[in-house]
């Protein structure tokens, strides 16, 4: 068979990624076991809570999808690997500021990226609780931790594998998806309370700086939720057609999960009352409470089989995020922005196989910290330069290149961008001043290691653009 290499027989990405695999991946990304943790933190964060805490999901939503279009404009413009490291580097220009921005993202990616993985792995402990729930604390800790670590393991070998294959694995694992949270829905349509479910506490809708930022919490977790509409972005250079396929996969995937979203938890709310599962204590676990809902409707053996869904989800979650985020460490070290040792695939399965063993073996590591923590810490610390910097590294490009390729442009240019913007700055200013603390610490200290490394490299700030050709 004919070596049809750019390369010379080099390894080399393929393009086999349709616009089926693309939706898929979004997809198991964002639902994963996000809505089924987070509901209980939810219900929790608007005025010692209640139904009004839903204004989460709605205010992310209102961020996600104009935020989405910028996603979809970048990504079908330059479809290649590592996704915002591209946008950004060449957004704000590869000589100079570029380096500055990619590499921030970088730095603050190694911390947040393998957060958002850690994440799937905390939901995946906290569904398994169902099955022991006589165990003793420290035992059961002990069992669940060895359980998810050889998770973690199980997802790194099942991706170690070529991307055509990884396309089949995904849409399996999407379906599985969509199975369990279809059972959560299609379970409370005929169970429905509206008394149970509009159980507004007094006071709910009282407007001080309190509820405020108990919009703004509750705001976080519902982008938490909605993370991942761009996962595909970060495999540009393996999707076919990319000016198509990458905005539709990115609006379809926000359109359809959003609703999901709001059935599921209306669904719930509308069988259990809030006040029974609700979290306002920002250190305790949450509650399976999709189990315990399967488990009022149809009796323990079901919630039992449900919850085995719910763990399915849970990975799904997990795979598609490790293999979105094994691309961006090889993408920047290919580049010159990361370790060297990096920027290598797989001489016969053609994959960043040493970016995915990293990410997979820090995902593990950040598996032992609390929900609330992983929350907090990887949505403030991405958005001062993946999602504003992105937003400016669209607008640089529209004035800068204004005559280059674009498939695919943001509809009511430049009004969506200044409504992620604003959005943006809302979580943020909201986060709370630990979470923005470790946000400017991580930046401060990126910065400081671009400095080092520019020094020693002889590059940008220290050498003249001119001097260095």
């Amino acid at each position: 068979m004919a070596n049809n290499s750019p390369d010379g027989g080099q390894p080399h990405l393929q393009r086999r990624l349709g616009l089926l695999q693309a939706t898929a991946l979004n997809m198991s990304n964002m639902v994963g076991v996000g809505p089924f943790i987070t509901i209980p933190l939810l219900m929790g964060a608007i005025n010692g809570g209640g139904p009004q805490a839903m204004l989460g999901w709605i205010v992310g939503l209102l961020i996600a999808i104009p935020d989405g279009l910028v996603w979809a404009e970048l990504g079908a413009a330059m479809p290649g690997s590592g996704g915002s490291y591209v946008y950004l580097r060449d957004g704000y220009g590869r000589e100079k500021w570029g380096r500055l921005m990619a590499f921030l993202f970088i730095w603050q990616f190694i911390l947040s990226g393998p957060l958002e993985i850690g994440s799937g792995f905390i939901g995946f402990k906290q569904y398994l609780h169902y099955f022991w729930p006589g165990v003793g604390d420290a035992q059961l800790t002990h069992r669940l931790q060895f359980i998810t670590v050889a998770l973690g393991v199980f997802a790194i070998v099942l991706l170690y594998r070529k991307i055509s294959s990884i396309g089949k694995i995904t849409v399996a694992l999407w379906i599985g998806v969509l199975l369990t949270t279809g059972a959560v829905i299609f379970g409370g349509v005929g169970h429905f309370n509206p008394k149970i479910a509009f159980d507004f506490p007094p006071h709910a809708f009282d407007f001080s700086l309190g509820f405020v930022f108990g919009l703004g919490a509750a705001a976080q977790i519902g982008i938490y939720d909605y993370l991942g509409y761009y996962d595909i972005c970060y495999v540009g250079d393996e999707v076919k057609e990319p000016g198509k396929n990458i905005p539709r996969s990115i609006l379809t995937s926000l359109l359809v999960v959003a609703f999901i979203y709001m059935a599921m938890n209306f669904s719930i709310i509308g069988v259990l009352p809030w006040h029974s599962f609700a979290v306002t204590d920002p250190n305790a676990d949450a509650p399976p409470i999709a189990s315990i809902f399967m488990e009022k409707l149809y009796g323990s053996k079901t919630a039992m089989v449900f919850t085995l869904m719910v763990l399915w989800t849970s990975f799904a979650s997990v795979f598609a995020l490790m293999l979105g985020y094994s691309r961006i460490p090889y993408a920047a070290a290919r580049d010159g922005y990361f370790f060297k040792w990096f920027a290598k695939l797989h001489p016969q399965k053609e994959f960043p196989h040493r970016s995915l063993l990293l990410i997979g073996g820090l995902a593990i590591a950040c598996s032992f910290l609390s929900l609330q923590t992983v929350i907090g810490a990887l949505v403030t610390m991405r958005i001062l330069v993946q999602f504003i910097g992105q937003i400016g590294a669209m607008i640089l490009l529209r004035r800068l290149k204004p005559d280059s390729e674009r498939p695919f442009k943001m509809w009511l240019y430049p009004l969506p961008a200044l409504l992620a913007l604003l959005g943006w700055l809302f979580l943020f200013v909201t986060s709370g001043v630990q979470e923005m603390l470790y946000s400017l610490v991580a930046l401060g200290t990126g910065i400081v290691a671009f400095l080092i490394w520019s020094k020693v490299r002889k590059s940008w700030p220290f050498v003249e653009i001119a001097a260095m050709k």
